[in-house]
């Protein structure tokens, strides 16, 4: 069988029960076999008491596979969390927590967001490439939309009644190749050469709009083409075709998107645009993430939102 599942009835026969989730998660959390996280041993007996959970020979530390994942402390079985997992990796414009809850039974609409919250998380690689060769850059503002509010307006580069988003789109022959998205606090100068550093490898070629926050920005190489009375499109043809997509899916999918999580959703569509062309593969991505980052609270997931 192929290393991820290709379809939903490949996906329930290679993971039927909890047993064969945690058999996947063990082999991806250590794959020349169990490390203890204590003292480094490297021989353990599998508990029948505790479910999925080994304990070293060596100083009888009890490790689950859970332990420390993004799945830390939950109370779902791993079958809803991989089925979560395929889900929102695969669907060509992803799940909100809505259709999680609904699609998956789960007792309660609060399950269902912490659930995707979480794995929104996952869909981050700490250790990915920054972009690199020529680079279309720009920026473009998202409205946001509040519990009792609809989405707000506003125009101008000034922001107001929107968040401001900044886009990069590595430019691969006649398309698009991989895209990086971020929240930012303006167009400024400051803003934009700090999204640059984060997205983009030092040597390369950003072409943008002429806008005055690109010139000077360190360790790349400017590329401006003045717009003026031409279309935006025209000149940055495939960072407009993000920008569409984007706004597109966010309105399709959740209606509107929230000021307070605007960033994780804007990784959601970031991880999906990359793996657009393998999208299973994205599934074994997401759940290999998953067990290599610090474990979120429901109480750090939504302090932003509080601030908000």
């Amino acid at each position: 069988m192929s290393d991820f599942p290709r379809s939903l009835l490949e996906f329930q026969r290679r993971f039927p029960d909890n047993t064969a989730c945690a058999a996947y998660l063990a082999a991806a959390r250590w794959p020349a076999g169990f490390v203890c996280p204590d003292c480094g041993g490297r021989r353990a007996c599998l508990l029948v008491t505790k479910a999925h959970t080994y304990q070293c020979s060596a100083c009888h530390k009890q490790t689950s596979v859970t332990a420390g994942t993004v799945m830390h402390g939950s109370k779902l079985s791993l079958t809803v969390w991989f089925w979560a997992a395929y889900l929102m990796a695969t669907h060509s414009n992803g799940m909100s927590a809505r259709q999680l809850w609904r699609q998956l039974g789960l007792g309660s609409y609060k399950s269902a967001w912490l659930l995707a919250a979480k794995l929104r998380r996952a869909m981050v690689d700490p250790e990915r490439n920054p972009l690199g060769g020529l680079v279309e850059v720009d920026e473009t503002q998202i409205s946001y939309r509040t519990k009792d509010d609809p989405p707000a307006g506003g125009g101008g580069r000034s922001g107001e009644g929107k968040l401001q988003v900044a886009a990069a789109v590595e430019v691969q022959g006649k398309g698009p190749g991989r895209v990086r998205l971020a929240v930012i606090t303006d167009a400024s100068a400051a803003s934009l050469r700090t999204f640059l550093k984060a997205s983009v490898a030092p040597g390369a070629t950003i072409k943008t709009d002429g806008w005055s926050g690109y010139p000077g920005a360190p360790g790349v190489i400017h590329e401006p083409h003045v717009v003026g009375t031409m279309a935006a499109h025209i000149v940055l043809p495939w960072v407009h075709r993000i920008f569409s997509n984007l706004k597109a899916w966010a309105l399709g999918v959740y209606h509107g998107l929230r000021k307070s999580h605007l960033q994780a959703y804007l990784d959601e569509f970031v991880f999906r645009f990359n793996r657009r062309r393998t999208p299973h593969a994205a599934f074994r991505t997401l759940l290999g993430i998953g067990t290599s980052i610090m474990p979120a609270t429901y109480k750090m997931l939504i302090a932003a939102e509080v601030k908000g």
